[in-house]
């Protein structure tokens, strides 16, 4: 699959074998390549490899460019172990498939309360008032979308402070064990 990958730039592809299809992300000179079945599409499993590839960019930086060959695998082992775990069992993870299912869900409705109306006869007014209904269900269902991605920057914000807090911390203590105490006295 390696080989067949165009040269330069940053693309996103996709190979199909058996029954099983490879995702390709490039970025910055960087592959991240993941293996999912066919029927998992592709949304989530680039998700998955946008999400990768932060994380390690993040972690890593442009050490990467001139690292060995699995120079970062035992650090970044876990990351990867813990964050496919998250994507194949968190209903979160695939916030487009829910969000999808519920605006399906609202239209099957929709178009149920419609061929009702029609077929008992109702007046005009009646559907006019029932789809000013809907529009309001769809004004809330439009808030609760912004509230959900509103929720989820202030999470990943979350977790970028405390991935900063701990780097800090972790210095902190490197340095305080090379300056011979918490108070850094040996430093100058």
């Amino acid at each position: 699959i390696l080989e067949r990958l165009p040269a330069g730039g940053d693309t996103r592809t996709t190979y199909a074998q058996d029954r099983h299809a490879f995702h390709v992300l490039q970025a910055n000179g960087l592959t991240f390549l993941c293996m999912a079945s066919e029927d998992a599409g592709r949304r989530l499993p680039f998700a998955y490899l946008d999400d990768v590839k932060g994380r390690f960019q993040a972690s890593y930086g442009g050490a990467a460019a001139t690292a060995l060959a699995y120079a970062f695998n035992d650090e970044f082992a876990r990351v990867l172990a813990q964050q496919m775990d998250y994507f194949n069992s968190n209903p979160q993870a695939d916030t487009l498939n829910r969000v999808r299912g519920e605006i399906a869900e609202v239209k099957n409705i929709m178009v149920e309360n419609i061929e009702k109306v029609l077929d008992r006869g109702d007046k005009i007014e009646l559907l006019i008032d029932k789809t000013d209904s809907l529009q309001g269900e769809a004004f809330r269902f439009k808030v609760k979308s912004r509230r959900l991605k509103r929720a989820m920057c202030i999470r990943n914000a979350k977790l970028a402070a405390i991935v900063a807090l701990v780097c800090i911390l972790v210095l902190y203590f490197i340095l305080a064990m090379a300056c011979g105490g918490l108070a850094l006295k040996g430093c100058k």
